[in-house]
């Protein structure tokens, strides 16, 4: 691949990345109520979703996956499920829960990181659009005369680590707002905002239909 290649798609990858979904959505509602360290487990657990996703493409599993209307339709719909499950409790709390989480500030437990680990990952692992996006992107950019693999892998290591640059500084931004986005009013509006939003999405995966 040519550095004009690479240069495209990382660009184009950039704006993937940049745009409103729900990733940013679990980024927003982690920071203030968990803190940075929870937040950058979801990171991780995006990036070994990426890079799960990228495998799979590579072995041509997302192509049998994309081309079976049932095998397609279950990782859907458990994605759809998940999203929702997760804006339906991010509304719970929202309208319920009137106390802020009082560890927010202070030190995290282990299994609290892994949760917001298992977060990232299955936000982005039960996500079929991230297949569907290195299958249709990984052709255009791997050279006829170079290694498949190699460069289906150097394409997803971009990917990934635009994610994690990108959302590193969205976890700085929300830190830097932190003394006011831990007030018990914001946190009860942003947990509001952030079950619609992960509603809207789940519900949009659920209809989603892939063309062709």
């Amino acid at each position: 691949m040519s550095y004009s290649d690479l240069l495209t798609f990382a660009l184009a990858t950039f704006f993937l990345v940049s745009s409103p979904g729900p990733n940013g959505a679990l980024i927003a509602k982690t920071v203030p109520t968990s803190g940075m360290a929870a937040a950058f487990a979801n990171v991780a657990g995006f990036f070994t979703a990426f890079w799960i996703h990228g495998t799979l493409s590579v072995l041509g599993l997302s192509v049998i996956i994309m081309q079976s209307a049932t095998a397609f339709s279950v990782i859907k719909y458990i994605g759809a499920a998940y999203l929702c499950w997760v804006g339906l409790k991010s509304l719970f709390e929202a309208i319920v829960q009137k106390k802020t989480i009082p560890h927010a500030a202070s030190g995290h437990r282990p299994s609290s990181l892994g949760r917001a680990y298992l977060e990232g990952v299955l936000t982005n692992g039960l996500n079929p659009k991230v297949s569907m996006f290195y299958l249709a992107v990984f052709p255009q950019f791997i050279p006829a005369d170079g290694h498949p693999v190699a460069s289906a892998y150097t394409l997803v290591a971009i990917h990934s680590s635009i994610n994690i640059v990108w959302f590193s500084l969205v976890i700085l931004l929300f830190a830097r707002l932190a003394s006011f986005t831990r007030v018990g009013g914001f946190q009860r509006c942003l947990k509001g905002a952030t079950g619609a939003v992960f509603l809207a999405f789940g519900i949009n995966l659920a209809n989603y239909r892939p063309i062709g």
